[in-house]
């Protein structure tokens, strides 16, 4: 019997029992080569004596395959089952993942401003994260689909170095590594060009976060093109390009930050444009959260949306039906699992994938003639 405070191995199971290491070791990594008996009876050794199992981490070294894709985000862990986005993009990876017995590791990172070229180290984690070195280094994974990840993030750097695959959502990123998204900037300005059709030249922009976490209240220009979330940058060059086309002047839009993508910070910072003299007749949101948060602040004001102010969104999440909200569809679900599959499944050719998918624009009663 294991002597008390001293650790429980392999090979003191194996003496308990009287067996092999090897036939100990197949009790947990290959149970078909035993019978249920003799498995019980290690099993049970292994409990009294206290020994936990073989190292998975030692074992999928040596088997050359960890049998997890790590996913990782720019954001909280709470974050991503908040967001009805992320949500969809989850459910897409996962299940390709379940369908191939393959584990699925959610690998949240700080919330930092990383430019194109060098990462603020500087910057602030938030408690209970690591820092990008150690999360990446440690993760046991066969590769990682990197979602909503700043071009210059340096995990990128270190999945390199531990040559392992991954798959990017973002198509500024190198054309080196596998892409699966959709063209923000033409999907985004399928949304203005319908307010500009309706007649309206008078328009504010509602967005998460132009440069840092937290920061709200209108934005720069040059705060604006400072971003370096990739969907942020594409679809407010997409809103320009249509706006800009009928004589709009991009400088005269007021953008203005939630500070965060959640419905009730984008009501508090609607003030910013529907608390002036002169307020818009249309706003586009950069996501339907934003959009939904909106319509709130106009519910608040006694404002008819749909004919005293327009408002479209972006994603066409499960609750923009609901609210009846002019939105831009793009399949959450499907960019999830054509991620997954781009990880797991062995490719032929020797092309990199670079994958658009389609979207549309969905007109519903939120948008309408601009008023005179």
């Amino acid at each position: 019997m294991e002597s008390r405070g001293k650790r429980a191995t392999l090979q003191t199971v194996a003496d308990e029992v009287g067996v092999s290491r090897t036939t100990v070791s197949n009790a947990y990594g290959r149970p078909d080569q035993l019978n249920k008996d003799l498995r019980e009876r290690i099993f049970d050794a292994a409990r009294r004596l206290g020994y936990p199992g073989p190292d998975a981490t030692a074992r999928s070294l040596r088997r050359g395959r960890a049998g997890a894709i790590g996913l990782l985000f720019t954001e909280t862990l709470s974050y991503a089952f908040a967001d009805p986005y992320s949500v969809g993009f989850l459910q897409g990876v996962a299940e390709v993942a379940e369908a191939s017995g393959t584990g699925l590791l959610l690998i949240p990172m700080p919330p930092r401003a990383y430019g194109p070229e060098t990462a603020d180290r500087d910057a602030p984690v938030p408690p209970g994260t690591d820092d990008p070195e150690t999360a990446v280094r440690n993760a046991v994974v066969d590769g990682f689909c990197l979602y909503c990840v700043p071009v210059g993030h340096p995990a990128k750097a270190l999945i390199r170095a531990r040559g392992l695959p991954m798959v990017t959502t973002d198509e500024r990123d190198d054309p080196s590594i596998p892409f699966v998204g959709i063209d923000e900037r033409a999907s985004a300005r399928l949304a203005a060009e319908h307010i500009v059709r309706l007649g309206h030249r008078r328009i504010a922009v509602m967005v998460d976060q132009v440069v840092a976490p937290g920061t709200s209240g209108p934005a720069t220009v040059e705060e604006q093109l400072a971003s370096d979330c990739g969907d942020l940058r594409g679809r407010l060059a997409g809103y320009r390009d249509a706006l800009e086309e009928v004589g709009v002047d991009w400088r005269s839009v007021r953008v203005v930050a939630a500070g965060r993508n959640s419905r009730s910070a984008a009501a508090s910072a609607a003030s910013h444009f529907l608390d002036v003299a002169e307020r818009p007749t249309a706003v586009l949101a950069i996501g339907d959260v934003l959009a939904l948060g909106v319509l709130d602040a106009c519910e608040q004001r006694g404002l008819v949306v749909g004919r005293d102010i327009s408002v479209a969104g972006f994603d066409d999440v499960p609750e923009a039906e609901r609210a009846r909200l002019t939105t831009v569809r793009q399949p959450m679900a499907e960019k999830g699992r054509i991620a997954g599959r781009l990880l797991l499944e062995p490719r032929e050719e020797k092309k990199v994938p670079r994958i658009k998918l389609p979207t549309e624009l969905v007109v519903r009663a939120t948008t309408g003639p601009a008023p005179h």
